[in-house]
């Protein structure tokens, strides 16, 4: 049995974000289909992968796009006409969509101005120390890397110190270390009574957000809740993971002799993909092994291939 879909429900104190009945079209594709959820204060990860309509639910939530049918009310006001619910909102969206000649303290400085803040100046430094950029690098964010830059839109959603917060895939381009002070930053936020939407479509990442969960699936409300139940009714789904490292071959025969793995493909020398029904067992077991064989390991992955059939169960239930 799938975790129920929360049914739309009356703005109550402890509700923040209200989603009644939304769809939204472009021309004969439907991105969202029937939404009706709600969010409360702490973190809530969004999780679906790539084309489930997530994006769009962001837009919709922030008032960037009209929904076709339905309504959103932030706080009980309407993001797309209401100035004050706006200024509670900040977004870091999955485009860059910066000024590419500015330094990233220009860069947030001018989303502090243009909120009218007092004292822009230091708000906008404490923003990039927060997200642990150095607000006298006088580098442009255009000669930024992709994590850098991530970096900076966080600094820009936070600056005017929103009560909702919705970041959009934003550990793409982070380092371990990076995406490890993201994810605590995020915690913390929800902590303080914020309401933190992030979106994600690593099931892996989604654990380290918090316990609460919305998983969409082409465009519709897949499942809602806790974590740990969704995650209980994936269990007998294998997931298929990536990895590359040196001798790929020997890396893949000694997980098959393990029994961490029920599948080895050799795509590549120095590529090799896997299906295993308990991830955290089989990381531990792969990190064993390459120490073992004295193996460099590059990357571990998930394949988003297989996380579409991890919703699909969730929707369809397991196939017959």
């Amino acid at each position: 049995m799938t975790v129920p879909p929360t049914p739309g429900q009356p703005q109550s104190p402890d509700i923040s974000i209200e989603v009644d009945r939304v769809s939204k079209s472009f021309g004969t594709l439907t991105a969202v289909s029937d939404l009706s959820l709600t969010f409360s204060p702490g973190v809530t990860a969004l999780l679906g992968p790539n084309g489930a309509g997530k994006s769009t639910l962001i837009r919709l939530l922030v008032g960037l796009e009209r929904p076709s049918t339905g309504r959103v009310r932030i706080f009980g006001g309407d993001p797309r006409t209401s100035a004050d619910t706006r200024s509670k909102v900040g977004i870091v969206p999955q485009q860059d969509g910066m000024f590419g000649r500015l330094t990233a303290f220009e860069t947030v400085h001018v989303s502090a101005v243009l909120s009218k803040l007092d004292d822009a100046e230091r708000l906008a430094r404490e923003a990039l120390q927060t997200v642990e950029l150095d607000p006298d690098m006088t580098r442009s964010v255009d000669a930024f890397s992709k994590g850098m830059r991530q970096r900076v839109k966080v600094a820009q959603a936070l600056v005017h110190d929103p009560m909702v917060i919705m970041l959009d895939e934003p550990l793409n381009g982070l380092d371990p270390r990076q995406r490890r002070h993201m994810i605590s930053l995020f915690n913390r936020l929800g902590s303080e009574g914020k309401t933190v939407i992030v979106s994600s479509h690593v099931l892996d990442e989604v654990e380290r957000f918090g316990s609460h969960v919305v998983v969409l699936a082409r465009g519709r409300l897949a499942a809602t809740g806790d974590y740990r139940a969704i995650r209980s009714l994936m269990d007998d789904q294998p997931a298929r993971i990536r990895i590359v490292c040196d001798n790929a071959r020997t890396v893949g025969a000694e997980l098959m002799a393990s029994g961490l793995v029920s599948h080895v493909e050799v795509v590549a020398v120095d590529t090799v993909e896997v299906r295993t029904v308990d991830v955290r067992t089989f990381r531990v077991g792969l990190t064993s092994i390459c120490h073992k064989l004295q193996v460099a390991l590059s990357e571990i992955s998930p394949i988003d291939d297989d996380l579409e059939s991890v919703f699909k169960y969730l929707v369809e239930g397991p196939a017959r």
